[in-house]
């Protein structure tokens, strides 16, 4: 006997209860969701990481024949730490304005929730296609974990006809997506006592220097703002995120690291940033490093990438997003999702899903249940479309 059907909030609230910030496992989510799937007679399978700490997610529901349409999401979340929330991010809050609190509502346990409500009616419905859920870990710091789901899926099931990637459009309709990658610059130097500064070399400050260029990098491709597509701001955009480096205030750095990266706009060169990056170290910068020391080095090391996603590539899917949304345009969004990963492997894939991407990693998250209420009617769409196929 299966087991009764949850509400779309019903689902999030005991979502939003995992904490899975990337830097945690994901498992206890992972395994809820595959409990949940049995408990309605649906099998699942997992695609673990290397240590098993974290796992992705796929299953099948309907017929094992082509042209069925995957519903993708990432369980991890991003960190609430320092941020000031007014509700516990772990406990899902309904005010009186009609939104849901709680870290991941909007990225982007909402989508799920719904995918995961729906599971009785679609093990009811008589589906002439299959609907597949593909749901992944680690999409937060690179979406370390989609590639292999994406593998793992086209390997073992019939070519879907479509990917829906949930992440928070407003339920619009996306169908491009800047690519975006993370590099980590180590900068080796030499230490030495801070008033002997020419027995040493300050991996810090030559750090500074590459920061610098790309600034000056960032300025030069901001020239070249597109107007072909609707997205803000429209160039590449470059930032580091992150410095360390340094042990004293009177010692020369012997290491700083820096954790950086890019997003270049659909269609655009996706590799020319790093391309630039490498001829500058080794043509100008790491050459003045080892005039100081010989012993000094610069390495990159790539942590991500994330493909773009251009509409050409994927108006099939789009066409179907629209008739189950009731939309009449799409649009281009300036961030990067597990799309491109699904692209890559050939199928047409369309971003849409409930809450406002400007939600997304902000302290009192939260999707409105408005949204909600429309991705519940997106995929009972879905659901009497497959029946009619």
């Amino acid at each position: 006997m299966t087991a009764s059907a949850p509400s779309s909030i019903d689902m999030l609230q005991r979502l939003v209860a995992f904490d899975t910030t990337s830097r945690n496992s994901n498992l206890d989510l992972i395994k809820f969701i595959q409990a949940y799937l049995t408990d309605h007679e649906v099998p699942s399978t997992l695609v673990p990481n290397e240590d098993g700490t974290k796992a992705n997610l796929f299953a099948t529901i309907g017929p094992m024949a082509e042209g069925g349409i995957v519903l993708s999401g990432h369980t991890d979340v991003v960190p609430v730490d320092g941020q000031p929330w007014t509700t516990d991010p772990w406990t899902l809050t309904e005010k009186p304005d009609g939104n849901l609190y709680g870290r991941g509502t909007c990225d982007m346990k909402g989508f799920i929730a719904a995918c995961l409500a729906h599971v009785p009616a679609l093990k009811k419905a008589r589906l002439k296609v299959p609907m597949h859920f593909a749901f992944s870990y680690d999409e937060e710091i690179g979406c370390l974990g989609a590639h292999a789901l994406a593998e793992k899926l086209v390997g073992n099931v019939p070519r879907p006809q479509a990917v829906i990637v949930g992440e928070p459009t407003m339920m619009g309709v996306v169908n491009a997506q800047n690519a975006g990658g993370g590099i980590v610059a180590t900068f080796t130097g030499v230490e030495a006592h801070s008033s002997m500064t020419h027995l040493g070399v300050s991996a810090i400050h030559f750090a500074g220097d590459f920061i610098h260029w790309l600034n000056e990098l960032q300025i030069e491709l901001a020239q070249r703002k597109r107007t072909d597509l609707d997205t803000v701001p429209g160039h590449t955009t470059i930032n580091v995120g992150i410095v360390t480096g340094g042990t004293a205030g009177n010692i020369l750095a012997r290491e700083c690291t820096l954790n950086w990266g890019y997003r270049t706009l659909p269609g655009d060169d996706p590799w020319e940033v790093q391309r630039r990056a490498e001829t500058y170290i080794a043509e100008l910068l790491l050459p003045k490093m080892k005039a100081k020391h010989p012993d000094a080095d610069i390495t990159l090391k790539r942590r991500s990438f994330v493909p773009g996603l251009l509409p050409q590539e994927n108006e099939e899917a789009a066409k179907l997003a629209l008739q189950w949304t009731g939309g009449n345009r799409t649009y281009a969004v300036p961030y990067g999702t597990e799309a491109g990963i699904f692209r890559s492997h050939g199928i047409p894939t369309v971003i849409c899903g409930p809450g406002d991407i400007s939600q997304a990693h902000q302290p009192n998250e939260f999707v409105a249940r408005s949204q909600m209420d429309a991705c519940d009617v997106f995929i009972g769409k879905m659901i009497g479309w497959a029946e009619r196929q």
